[in-house]
């Protein structure tokens, strides 16, 4: 799975890991149901953001958010669960479609691994041909019109290929700034709440700039090495002016959500506030983790906290689209995305399980899990710094 946002349950405490989870569930589940099994590859972490707010403004059971017992999974240890369903998830599933139909073909216009070879490269169009189509009418069906999604794909091919030195990054990042835009607004709608839609716009394209910017930070070694067209190198942007940009949109977003009302804003502030900061310190390096890649593991060992992960892989050993597909599907049969560690199926980084991946908790953590205002302004006792 990917997306900038990967949250760990010793943050999120036990009741927003389970809402959590129920909306990566569910937007798995809706990919199944609406458009075939094998949709379910595009499953991420950023697009169940479009269900969480949904159901964060309608509150569960409201306008446009639902939940539903599902049957035994593989990656729920074939638990049932309370899963997320409606038409916020059918929107996530949407866009997941039509963003994950543009990455194949970004990957397929890079001659990426097996996709150098024509045949193979047909056929990933096809597959994002279908994706298309599969998303178009999915939006469709909850009165969202995915051409902004894929006009703004389309932008951006054009841009990169004007882009240079000197170009303004922003320039580059406008159109999924664009796109993410028209996503996060479109579920004020779903909610019946069309007064939170100009905020939750803001949010999102700063959202948007945010995953376009550290997407190419922790590309930029990596495209370097394969001579591959990278925002941040072809602009001639420095690090430290991609990291300014990047704690603006953070500050940006928290800024935005606080003119939004919601029902139940707690995930929405976990995810949206706290979570991206801890994503752009992991993009940039910079040290947060205090739990150990594996809870098993004593310090110092393989793996253990404190200890380096293992280096990385030259670029040629990475995989093709197709091939990384197929071994998805064998690391989610088997959990490892989960828990532990695992080789990323595409370029074959050690990458940490979803409840592996922790940084810094502040004391009160369990205090803002619980609090209404889903801040670390609970009140007496507990104060962790936090300005939001």
């Amino acid at each position: 799975m990917f997306g900038i946002v990967r949250p760990c349950r010793h943050r999120l405490g036990e009741s927003l890991t389970g809402q959590w989870m129920a909306h990566l569930c569910g937007l798995c589940l809706a990919l199944r149901k609406d458009h075939g099994q094998f949709a379910r590859i595009v499953t991420n972490y950023d697009g169940l953001l479009i269900s969480v707010l949904t159901e964060a403004q309608a509150g569960r059971g409201g306008a446009g958010a639902g939940r539903r017992t599902a049957g035994p999974c593989p990656l729920r240890g074939m638990r049932t669960a309370s899963v997320a369903h409606g038409e916020g998830a059918r929107l996530a599933a949407a866009v997941s479609l039509v963003l994950a139909s543009a990455k194949v073909r970004d990957h397929v216009a890079d001659g990426d691994g097996l996709l150098a070879r024509r045949p193979v490269a047909r056929a990933a169009r096809r597959v994002a041909a279908g994706w298309d189509a599969a998303g178009h009418r999915g939006g469709g069906a909850v009165g969202f019109d995915t051409a902004v999604l894929v006009d703004a794909v389309d932008r951006q091919v054009g841009i990169e290929g004007l882009a240079g030195f000197g170009t303004p990054l922003l320039t580059v990042t406008e159109p999924t700034e664009t796109a993410t835009a028209a996503a996060f607004a479109h579920t004020a709608h779903l909610a019946g709440r069309p007064d939170n839609a100009v905020p939750l716009a803001e949010a999102g394209r700063l959202f948007g700039r945010l995953a376009h910017l550290l997407d190419a930070v922790e590309d930029q070694e990596a495209d370097a090495a394969s001579g591959a067209w990278n925002p941040l190198t072809a602009t001639g942007t420095p690090r430290t002016e991609a990291r300014r940009l990047a704690d603006d949109a953070v500050r940006g977003i928290r800024l935005a959500l606080r003119e939004a009302e919601f029902t139940d804003g707690r995930l929405v502030h976990r995810l949206l506030v706290h979570e991206l900061g801890t994503s752009v310190d992991r993009a940039f390096g910079t040290p947060s983790c205090a739990h150990g890649s594996h809870p098993y593991s004593p310090p110092g060992a393989p793996g253990g906290p404190g200890a380096p992960m293992p280096p990385e892989p030259p670029r040629r050993d990475r995989r093709g689209l197709l091939a990384g597909c197929a071994v998805w599907l064998g690391l989610a049969c088997t959990c490892q995305m989960c828990c532990g560690t695992f080789e990323d199926p595409w370029s074959r980084q050690r990458r940490e399980g979803l409840f592996q991946s922790c940084g810094d908790c502040c004391d009160c953590c369990d205090c803002c899990s619980n609090c209404g205002d889903a801040c670390c302004c609970c009140g007496e006792g507990c104060d962790c710094g936090c300005d939001c």
